[in-house]
This record gives structure tokens, sequence and C-alpha cells, in this order.
């Protein structure tokens, strides 16, 4: 069963209350938020997908596996996930705070975590979510796929990958709404905008 754990004391961005954890659906802007808030604030930032991208540029083994999946607009496999999780965390200092981006993905990985963070003295002391509605994330991911030439941004893909989030994804919100860590910003509107918002988010510790 998962540890409880009360929030708002702990959700703050300055202070030693524990880890935590960025989520949002492909093309709200998480990812540069989230660089954004770990930098201001000496957490680090740990991205699965900023991991994933390691591989796949070196063409290790695993890289290349992980590359067939996102190709797809698939999840890359917890099992493959989560080590490559625990190997990262492996190399932080227990009292430095951890910002994760993009993981947990899944119910699954959300328990794997929990008892990662467990074994290394860790916690999750609070979730941020970052929303915005499907049509503007829609618009969001097929411009950049035409600015950027990205050709795991297909229309198809694309949608695909906003059906995953909503399948697999929303269910690790409800896991961790039922112990009272789960704060919602809306991510529409100026980058600067967004990120006062998660600022407040985090310092009102409501």
């Amino acid at each position: 069963m998962a540890e409880s754990v009360s929030a708002p004391d702990t959700f703050k961005v300055h202070g030693t209350g524990g880890d935590l954890i960025f989520m949002g659906p492909p093309g709200v802007g998480k990812g540069t938020q989230a660089k954004a808030l770990a930098q201001e604030s000496g957490w680090i930032h740990l991205s699965t997908g900023e991991l994933f991208r390691d591989h796949i540029r070196r063409a290790t083994e695993l890289g290349r596996t992980v590359k067939t999946f996102l190709d797809k607009g698939e999840y890359v496999p917890d099992d493959v996930t989560v080590e490559l999780v625990r190997d990262r965390l492996e190399k932080i200092g227990p009292s430095t705070r951890v910002l994760f981006d993009g993981f947990p993905r899944t119910v699954a990985q959300a328990e794997a975590l929990d008892r990662l963070l467990a074994d290394m003295g860790r916690k999750v002391a609070g979730v941020l979510i970052l929303e915005a509605p499907r049509d503007e994330l829609y618009a969001r991911l097929s411009s950049r796929a035409t600015a950027q030439h990205r050709t795991d941004d297909t229309p198809e893909v694309i949608a695909n990958r906003l059906d995953v989030y909503d399948e697999q994804t929303r269910p690790v919100i409800s896991y961790y709404e039922d112990r009272g860590l789960v704060k919602r910003v809306n991510g529409v509107g100026r980058v600067k905008d967004i990120t006062t918002r998660l600022r407040e988010a985090l310092d009102n510790g409501s």
C-alpha cells in the first residue's frame, strides 16, 4: 500500500520536503516549465524523455529499442523506464530534491517509484499537473512537427499520443489525488504567465 503523505507543508519550492512529479499531456509545454522550475530551485530535473533521447543519440541497444516505441507514439515498457530512473537516482545525493518530468506515466510505474524512493529514503511530496484543452495540444504538436521536421509527430502519432495519455496516465493522477498530492495548473497562455502560476501553486502550499 502506498505511503500516506501530507502535501501542504512539503509542496513548496524551497525546503527539504521531498521530490516532486510534474505531469501533463504531450504538447502542454511541461518540459520547458520543468527545466525553469528546477533551475530556479536547485533541484535535479530528471526527464525520462531526455534519458531516452540520450540513448537514441548514442545508438545504444536500449536506444534502438526505445525508438521503436516512440516512433509509434507508444510508451516505453515500464521495466525499461524504471531501471533507467533507478540508475539516474543512484547518482543523486539523498538531500538533493528531484523533479520528475515524464515519469511515472502508468500506475505500475507510480507504484514502482514508491518502492524505489522508499528504498532510497526519499518520498513524493507533491504532483503538479499542467493542463490544456485537447484541440490546443493538437495544434501545438502539429506546429512543432512542421517547424522542427519531427518524424515522431505525424497526425496519426499525435492523436495516438494524446489517446495513450488519456488511457494510461490519467489513472496515475487519480492514484496521487487519493493521497492529496495533486495540484492542477492552467497551461494556456504566455510562457512567463504559466511559470508564475506554477510557482504560486508550489509556494502557496494549498
